[in-house]
């Protein structure tokens, strides 16, 4: 348990049964009344940011986290499965709790947040190198960059790339907007 004067940004706390990580906190001494703690809450699970405002001294249950560099071996039907880099311990994840799954290829490193001893969202890196398994071929002289033709990866994902990009070339594609970056 935590006092509201004991708050910090990225702290996650468990208020009414659900898992909130603290974004942003005020603490508040209006000239009339007792003191409050004005905060902003990200839901863990959903991702919706919500207000709430707390009296001054009062109890929060944080909750501890840790993260772990893992590297994924390969999906197991509805799963994927993990490897820890320190203890080699292999561990299954829901393929659901994973952003952007189809651009996950074996071998990759990921970091794995931890609540309650329990995997609970696995993070790709910023970028990934696929290679590209299927795309029209780009004709000589096609070197327009802001025209661009779909593509797929070895991973099975689709992502849009110029028109100079061909089967076989090794690709950097940013996870978080699935956008190509440059040519390997």
């Amino acid at each position: 348990m935590i006092s509201t004067n004991e708050l910090k940004n990225g702290y996650v706390i468990d208020y009414e049964g659900v898992l909130y990580t603290i974004v942003e906190f005020q603490h508040v001494k209006p000239g009339k009344g007792g003191a409050f703690v004005r905060t902003k809450l990200k839901n863990l699970a959903s991702g919706a940011v919500v207000d709430r405002t707390f009296r001054a001294g009062e109890k929060l249950t944080r909750v501890t986290t840790q993260t772990s560099n893992m590297q994924f071996l390969y999906q197991d039907g509805e799963d994927l499965v993990l490897m820890d880099n320190e203890s080699y311990e292999q561990i299954t994840v829901p393929a659901g709790n994973v952003e952007n799954v189809d651009l996950l290829a074996p071998n990759t490193d990921v970091q794995v947040l931890i609540i309650r001893d329990k995997p609970f969202r696995v993070e790709l890196p910023i970028a990934v190198e696929l290679v590209v398994s299927r795309t029209d071929p780009g004709a000589k002289g096609d070197t327009v960059s802001n025209v661009t033709k779909p593509a797929e990866l070895e991973t099975g994902a689709t992502v849009n790339v110029p028109l100079f990009v061909n089967e076989g070339d090794k690709l950097r594609i940013d996870t978080r907007t699935r956008q190509y970056v440059s040519r390997v």
